[in-house]
């Protein structure tokens, strides 16, 4: 006995009295006198399942099933309003089944306890809540590449190991490399990326980027998943409306693909229907007084953390672009503004709502000499960085570039609470397991 193999999304689209066998794992289960109930998930959605006690053996076996047994099972599609999606199937047999070991975890720990969920991660992505972001995470991650490639860009690769350090030493996690000194997982693949502009022009990399931050916020990992790119020619203001695309890009695709994700999660998709350009396009300087005139203890020259970013954002309706920060807030590549020299050609776009930077970027240096100078300036050793000032020596243009964080961005886009929950397995400084 067995119908035509189907998704349990496909279900939904049959005539009544179809006859289907799906494949799936129990979800949840009711047991009655004379029925029971089994909700069946697949990696495409749920449908409820309805066990009569006139089958015989098949009530027996579905009633004695735990959550998240795996079950195929024969039956007829029927209309029903109170089901989930307005449709059940009516068993007519079970075809196989393995019910293996009572489930872990139950609604109550669900709710109380996040350690735990962290501590059973691979079980609890099958939950509906990992499954909607998980969704979503796709779709982010399909509409980078396609945004890129549309725009004449070249996927490329750089190296996880390296030699020198790009967003700064206190956060480098230096690795055993054989007999090899100062040898770390890497930060950021923008160096790389920058040689290969030479060769490509315009290029970027999906990729994890790794940052040895000892920081417990809602929106740090020790490692996550890094889109960044960087193009020749491309200059300040050519950047910001790019990044503006990007995302705008982005958002459309998933509330596009992904609206019966974004309501399981309980997301308020109003805000991402407003993503659109021009975004708010504020300075550093006008930063500074918005964030002074509602209390926040900051002056000029000090950096945007995480708490000034979220009084900011909060007083807009869409993602901003903050640019043009003090020399020391950036890293020693950052173009200075020649009409502003104590100013850099940089950007960072922040999610509103809170949320803050999503991502960050500039003009980079192109000159020798003024590579040279700023890397001294900075403290740094310019021999560890002698084949990137090399690429200052022959042939250099103008280009910029920047790093977006995937998972801070599909954190904001869900309306999470914390970043672990935007990836499948997370990795901050208290957990490297499962």
């Amino acid at each position: 006995m067995e119908g035509k193999v189907v998704s349990i999304r496909d279900v939904f689209n049959l005539s009544e009295g179809s006859e289907v066998t799906i494949r799936g794992w129990v979800y949840r289960k009711r047991v009655l006198k004379d029925k029971v109930f089994l909700v069946v998930r697949d990696g495409s959605g749920i449908v409820q399942v309805v066990f009569d006690k006139s089958l015989g053996e098949p009530f027996n076996i579905a009633s004695k099933l735990n959550i998240e047994s795996s079950i195929i099972l024969t039956g007829v599609t029927k209309r029903e309003p109170r089901a989930p999606g307005g449709v059940e199937v009516h068993a007519k047999g079970i075809n196989w089944y393995y019910a293996g070991y009572e489930f872990p975890i139950n609604e109550d720990a669900a709710k109380a306890d996040s350690e735990y969920l962290l501590d059973v991660r691979h079980l609890w992505l099958r939950s509906r809540r990992m499954w909607a972001v998980l969704r979503v995470r796709h779709t982010v991650f399909g509409a980078i590449h396609e945004f890129f490639r549309s725009r004449g860009y070249f996927e490329v690769q750089g190296p996880m190991f390296v030699s020198a350090a790009v967003e700064g030493g206190a956060t480098l996690f230096p690795v055993e490399y054989f007999d090899m000194k100062n040898v770390y997982l890497t930060q950021s693949s923008q160096f790389y990326l920058e040689v290969l502009i030479y060769s490509l022009e315009k290029v970027y990399t999906v990729a994890p980027s790794f940052r040895a931050e000892k920081s417990r916020t809602r929106r740090h990992l020790t490692e996550f998943w890094h889109a960044e790119a960087e193009e020749a020619w491309l200059q300040f203001d050519g950047l910001m409306n790019f990044l503006e695309d990007l995302i705008t890009y982005i958002v459309k695709r998933v509330l596009d693909e992904r609206q019966e994700e974004l309501r399981l999660l309980g997301r308020d998709t109003r805000v991402l229907e407003n993503v659109k350009p021009p975004f708010h396009r504020i300075d550093y300087d006008e930063a500074i007084r918005i964030l002074q005139s509602k209390g926040v203890g900051i002056k000029w020259g000090d950096d945007i953390g995480a708490d000034e970013e979220r009084v900011l954002t909060m007083q807009f309706d869409k993602p901003i672009l903050l640019h043009h920060f003090p020399e020391r807030v950036k890293a020693f590549y950052h173009r200075n503004d020649p009409s502003r020299p104590e100013t850099t050609l940089s950007v960072d776009l922040l999610a509103p709502e809170g949320y803050g930077e999503v991502i960050g970027g500039g003009e980079r240096i192109y000159d020798y000499e003024e590579l040279l100078s700023k890397i001294k300036k900075f403290g740094l050793n310019p021999e560890d960085y002698y084949w990137y000032l090399d690429l200052r020596k022959y042939g250099s243009v103008p280009h910029s570039g920047f790093g977006l964080g995937i998972d801070r961005l599909v954190m904001w886009i869900c309306g999470l609470d914390h970043i672990r929950d935007a990836v499948p397995f997370p990795r901050d400084v208290r957990r490297v397991k499962p």
